[in-house]
């Protein structure tokens, strides 16, 4: 009786085994390995919410604050345009006390000269009296 040395039968049954081993670990792996893929995408879907909510938030702090500036910018043009009439009448008030100063100095060197005139004549009537 010879044998054949075609092969080990049981070797062709280890290799087959080996196989189904193989691929149900990369079929193992390959599922892990998109469940982790999956898990990765949601987790950025998640930090990218959470960041649109902070930019919507910040948004509409930026949109208050512009209106707040408008409002403050608004009422800054009204309160220089008060001073501007201000500083106008504060003017107009400067020129008439310095020409009624001027004015009433003026009189009051006419009024001295008067006095001094009426003095001086005065005295030259009492001594046309007196003689």
């Amino acid at each position: 009786y010879q044998r054949r040395v075609h092969g080990d039968p049981w070797k062709d049954l280890n290799v087959a085994k080996k196989s189904h081993i193989c691929m149900s670990e990369t079929g193992a792996t390959l599922q892990s390995t998109n469940q982790a893929l999956v898990k990765c995408i949601e987790e950025l879907r998640e930090k990218r919410e959470e960041s649109n909510r902070q930019i919507l938030k910040d948004e509409e702090e930026k949109a208050r604050m512009v209106n707040e500036i408008q409002i403050l910018t608004d009422r800054l043009n009204k309160v220089e345009e008060n001073l501007n009439r201000k500083y106008a009448a504060r003017a107009e008030y400067d020129k008439a006390i310095s020409e009624t100063e001027n004015a009433f100095s003026k009189i009051l060197e006419s009024s001295k000269t008067l006095l001094h005139v009426l003095k001086r004549e005065s005295s030259n009537l009492k001594k046309k009296t007196n003689d």
